[in-house]
């Protein structure tokens, strides 16, 4: 079964009369979990992309996780601080498996690596 983890790269972005300026904690983010997939034994499994924006600004950063016959997981608040990024990043990697291996997608709370737990935005059902 494909699964997909989406990052949103706009995220976190710095706005200037209309421009974006600088790199966005989206885009932070996204280059750390990159750097981390590329070593992940589950890339056979799990496809990464970028998406321009998921409309969750108020809980930057966000990225989602999502699959055909399970319910997709929006998470936010998610850190991208150069301090915590990379520790943000292995925890969805690993949150990403707990996806993978669950038939029917359903996470429980206490499972899911800290930086997840409490940053649920919405679990929506399959189509």
């Amino acid at each position: 079964m494909v699964h997909r983890l989406m990052v949103c790269t706009t995220c976190a972005s710095t706005w200037e009369n209309g421009k974006k300026i600088g790199i966005s904690g989206g885009e932070i983010l996204f280059q750390e979990l990159t750097g981390l997939y590329q070593s992940w034994g589950d890339r056979s499994n799990f496809d990464i992309c970028a998406i321009a924006c998921m409309s969750a600004c108020s809980h930057a950063c966000v990225v989602t996780f999502a699959s055909p016959a399970k319910p997709s997981y929006v998470f936010g608040d998610l850190p991208s601080d150069a301090e915590r990024v990379g520790d943000t990043a292995a925890a969805i990697l690993q949150c990403a498996e707990i996806y993978r291996d669950r038939p029917n997608g359903l996470m429980a709370w206490k499972e899911r690596p800290e930086p997840l737990r409490n940053g649920v935005i919405a679990r929506i059902p399959p189509l």
